[in-house]
């Protein structure tokens, strides 16, 4: 079955490359030309159903790629946590950052080669829909919640927002608690291979999820860090 892709990108002769790509490797690729186009596509009334990914230009005509990026993770319903890929400017360290910190679930640096586009959107992909192979029951510490299955997260019964990768992430975590895990280690646990030794990739998108599942993100109790090793998940909880 044909997964639907949409790429909100300026540069219609790199859309309709990556587009054609795409299409050889089992995907349909819809295009818009720009932020309020791209939007639109994604827009509750239309009656649409929500694409499988995003590919999101961060540089467009008419609107930031990160203020679409909160937009999306604005809109109601599956709409809301549609996985997104966002395409930066090699070197742009700092909007890379604040993309993962506002809900994108990986970036890839322009200019890129399209079989690391197509690994990542696989990744990605497979991330949203593989089913855990270990045990299925939810996970639990104190007053968290973690079901595998239906991949949400609660605390005290209230949802917590947190990316396709954040959730993995957490879940890697968890799963391991008490183990002190290296930031090399958590990717191989969430990616299967690692596709690039990111920069601060993923302390942003733990900073992400210590908002959503701590009391107090600046104290974190749940998840801590253990200077110049990595993180730890830890069993004890309130």
């Amino acid at each position: 079955m044909r997964q639907n892709l949409l790429m909100i990108e300026d540069d219609a002769r790199l859309a309709s490359m990556v587009a054609e790509y795409l299409d050889q490797s089992g995907f349909t690729v819809a295009h818009a030309g720009d932020g309020h186009n791209g939007l639109a596509r994604l827009a509750p009334d239309t009656g649409l159903d929500a694409p499988d990914l995003v590919i999101l230009d961060l540089m467009l005509p008419d609107m930031d790629g990160l203020e679409i990026c909160r937009r999306i993770r604005a809109l109601p319903g599956a709409m809301g946590h549609v996985p997104v890929l966002m395409l930066t400017a090699k070197g742009d360290a700092m909007d890379r950052i604040i993309g993962l910190e506002i809900g994108a679930d990986d970036y890839l640096p322009k200019p890129f080669e399209p079989r690391e586009l197509l690994a990542r959107i696989r990744a990605i992909l497979r991330r949203k829909g593989e089913a855990p192979a270990s045990n299925s029951k939810a996970l639990r510490f104190g007053t968290l919640e973690i079901d595998r299955d239906a991949r949400t997260v609660t605390v005290g019964g209230k949802p917590c927002d947190l990316t396709s990768y954040q959730f993995d992430l957490l879940v890697a975590l968890a799963e391991r608690a008490g183990r002190v895990l290296t930031r090399d280690q958590i990717m191989e646990a969430v990616r299967g291979r690692e596709l690039e030794a990111f920069d601060r990739s993923i302390d942003v998108h733990m900073g992400r999820i210590r908002a959503a599942i701590e009391v107090d993100a600046k104290d974190p109790k749940r998840i801590l860090t253990v200077r110049g090793v990595g993180y730890v998940f830890a069993r004890q909880q309130d």
